[in-house]
């Protein structure tokens, strides 16, 4: 798992948290079903792949 998807996961749980104090329960389980995707690593992050392919076809033109 990156970094950047430990630190999006720790997001979504202080985010469940702060809806979750508001009384938006449902809100909250959806943003910690996401982050438990994060950290099992169901999630792929492809960003570093798409950055690369993008800068091959802009550099092409």
């Amino acid at each position: 798992m990156s970094d950047r998807m430990k630190k999006q996961a720790e997001k979504a749980r202080q985010a469940a948290d702060t809806v979750r104090a508001r009384g938006n329960e449902q809100q909250a389980n959806r943003l910690e079903t996401y982050a438990d995707r994060l950290d099992s690593g169901k999630v792929v992050d492809r960003t570093d792949e798409v950055s690369s392919l993008l800068g091959r076809i802009l550099r092409h033109r």
